[in-house]
């Protein structure tokens, strides 16, 4: 990709948006299309076109897939339903929490978890992030539910989130996360 357009993807991405991987294919001839994969937009496109060509047609697959997921709740009620939704699948139903709600007071965390009084709260910022990065923060505090510590138990727990990887990978990038991964 050209740098201009490696530009704009990065700040599509701070945006909330995913990143971008773009697949050529000689045998394709006009059609282009994306799908989300890994929290990765994979497009695939015809070996001719530039990415200049691309470019307006990756902003078009991206408004178009971010609205017919709906992949990052803005408003605390959005957030309880994900994180119930995220508590059955991971966690088969059985954690209990009093609240989890989206605060403006966290500057240096990406969420923290009080076990005791089973309440979670997330960082603003993650509103604006990509779906599995949400996810995963939500999937480590829901872990510290059960486990208080970072210790093997615990990340046991976390990575069955399946991008947990990436998704830390996103937050030491934006410098939200400590590199020990020690910080939430």
């Amino acid at each position: 990709m050209s740098e201009s357009t490696n530009e704009e993807i990065h700040q599509s991405e701070k945006q909330g948006d995913w990143p971008v991987e773009i697949v050529r294919s000689r045998k394709r001839r006009k059609t282009v299309n994306g799908q989300i994969k890994d929290g990765v937009l994979v497009i695939q496109a015809p070996a001719i076109m530039t990415d200049r060509e691309l470019q307006p047609i990756i902003t078009k697959l991206r408004k178009r897939l971010k609205a017919k997921l709906n992949v990052t709740p803005q408003t605390n009620d959005e957030l309880v339903k994900r994180a119930k939704q995220l508590n059955r699948e991971y966690f088969n139903g059985r954690l209990k929490w009093e609240s989890i709600k989206y605060v403006t007071n966290q500057n240096k965390r990406y969420g923290s978890c009080s076990p005791t009084q089973r309440t979670i709260r997330l960082n603003h910022r993650l509103a604006t992030m990509p779906g599995f990065v949400r996810d995963y923060v939500i999937v480590h505090e829901l872990a510290h539910l059960e486990q208080a510590n970072h210790g093997p138990k615990f990340w046991e727990l976390v990575y069955q989130f399946p991008l947990t990887e990436r998704a830390r990978g996103y937050l030491m990038a934006v410098d939200m996360e400590e590199i020990s991964g020690e910080k939430d």
